[in-house]
């Protein structure tokens, strides 16, 4: 498992947390990197919210000198507020700037955010342009999907933004496996991934799709290529992918939790969430990654029904002794 750049940023291991709307906010971030992620990316952010996140010093911008290199992920409908978004993040001192050209959302898409651009080349390309002229002191990525259609085999509208993208100067593109009327569904083509990696065999590329454990993280890069691998769906609830991955890579048995593990690691993304948000947010953010974390236990509906009744930090507590002893 090679390190790779984005730009002059060297990252030491290439399995990567993706942005993940809802989770991957500077707590989970901070766990993850924990666990052993060498990069993280913010949840999106709208182009016309981030002025708004920066004079409220809301929860999206958040940073951590522990937590670097870091992308802030914006998304929006134009080259101007996308590039003045861009300058924003810039500012607060994020390491890269993420456009997000792959969000599936029906709301996403009919405001001509997100996956709208994989049916916009023009567009996008417009706003890459845009961004790389407003942030010239740091590296500019792209998240996409293969197609905006799955009937789309030609790809046309990929192969002009990825092209137009590197020429422009983009540092690395983040390819989603998947067509954007796929949204989540179906088997992620990684094929395709081969194809890109192919085509731009110089070019920093990372894969996503279908990488639920550290096994297919290190098999998406065995079969495809890619540089690095972002676990989105498959680090929610499990932070422990990216020390798992470094285990296997390594030639060892992956990390397994046990529930002293588990407990400590909840108790933790508790504080860090209570330091974020104030304690009673705290609670209602660990109930909903609770959910998630009851994956990797012994007794999971039963953990995750457990989750859904915590209202105070006594009820997380108590969930605890019972079910983490």
């Amino acid at each position: 498992m090679s390190p790779f750049k984005i730009g002059a940023i060297n990252i030491e291991f290439p399995v990567v947390l993706a942005a993940l709307a809802g989770y991957s906010d500077l707590p989970y971030r901070l766990i993850c990197r924990s666990c052993g992620a060498a990069y993280t990316t913010t949840e999106a952010m709208l182009d016309r919210q981030v002025g708004v996140e920066i004079r409220r010093r809301r929860k999206m911008t958040m940073l951590n000198d522990t937590d670097r290199p870091i992308a802030g992920q914006i998304m929006g409908t134009g080259p101007a507020t996308m590039a003045e978004a861009a300058a924003g993040l810039r500012e607060l001192g994020f390491d890269v700037i993420d456009l997000n050209f792959a969000c599936p959302v029906r709301k996403v898409i009919f405001r001509k955010r997100g996956g709208y651009m994989m049916d916009d080349p023009g567009l996008a390309l417009e706003i890459i342009r845009a961004v790389i002229d407003a942030v010239p002191d740091r590296p500019v990525t792209v998240k996409l999907r293969r197609a905006f259609r799955a009937s789309d085999q030609a790809h046309d509208a990929f192969w002009r933004i990825a092209g137009g993208a590197f020429d422009a100067g983009v540092a690395a593109i983040c390819v989603h496996a998947r067509s954007v009327d796929q949204k989540y569904s179906g088997q992620a083509d990684w094929d395709f991934l081969s194809k890109v990696k192919r085509e731009f065999p110089d070019r920093t590329i990372i894969g996503s799709g279908d990488v639920h454990t550290a096994a297919d993280a290190l098999r998406m890069i065995g079969e495809t290529g890619v540089d690095g691998v972002a676990a989105a769906r498959g680090a929610i609830g499990n932070p422990w992918i990216f020390r798992q991955a470094r285990d296997l890579a390594a030639g060892r048995a992956a990390f397994k939790p046990d529930l002293n593990d588990q407990r400590e690691l909840i108790l933790r993304h508790f504080r860090l969430a209570s330091e974020a948000y104030g304690p009673k947010r705290a609670v209602r953010i660990i109930h909903n990654f609770g959910i998630r974390y009851a994956r990797v236990h012994s007794h999971p509906a039963k953990v995750r029904a457990a989750f859904y009744h915590i209202k105070t930090e006594t009820d997380l507590v108590t969930l605890l002794d019972a079910w983490y002893q």
